[in-house]
């Protein structure tokens, strides 16, 4: 005599599904925000970070060659050996970063770089999130002059 189990299957009902849904819902409704607007502030933080790499950078070519990069030779001068204006004769093999290329600021466009600075010996610039001169909130510029030290 053979036993043959049957199994009977279980559903959810409709209420415990809208119930799981709703928390679910909540849920989202209080974290998403916090994720949201905390993007913002990494965004930021990073274009500080690398605005501060880019000094150290500065600060060790000029400690090679006597001078720092001009606005002509841009940050470019970091990776690559400038081929105008004022040459560097002690260039560092390899470039003073360790990337390959100028990176981006955090929201996708390219940092300004002016030397000699109106606020020192050089200035670089992230515009904010809307790429543009100004702004506030995640819009205001992050200057390499107004970064805590």
């Amino acid at each position: 005599m053979k036993m043959v189990k049957t199994f009977t299957s279980q559903g959810f009902t409709l209420i415990e599904i809208i119930v799981v849904v709703f928390i679910l819902s909540l849920l989202a409704a209080i974290v998403v925000p916090k994720i949201v607007g905390r993007t913002d502030d990494a965004r930021i933080a990073e274009a500080k970070v690398q605005i501060k790499n880019f000094e150290t950078a500065l600060k060790l070519f000029k400690l090679d060659n006597g001078f720092y990069p001009s606005t002509e030779q841009g940050l470019q001068a970091l990776i690559e050996k400038p081929t105008v204006g004022m040459l560097p004769k002690k260039y560092k093999d390899g470039g003073y970063l360790e990337q390959s290329k100028i990176p981006l600021d955090a929201w996708g466009n390219p940092y300004v770089y002016i030397s000699p600075g109106t606020h020192g010996d050089y200035d670089i610039i992230a515009f904010g999130a809307d790429g543009q001169e100004g702004g506030e909130g995640k819009d205001s510029d992050i200057e390499s002059w107004n970064i805590e030290k």
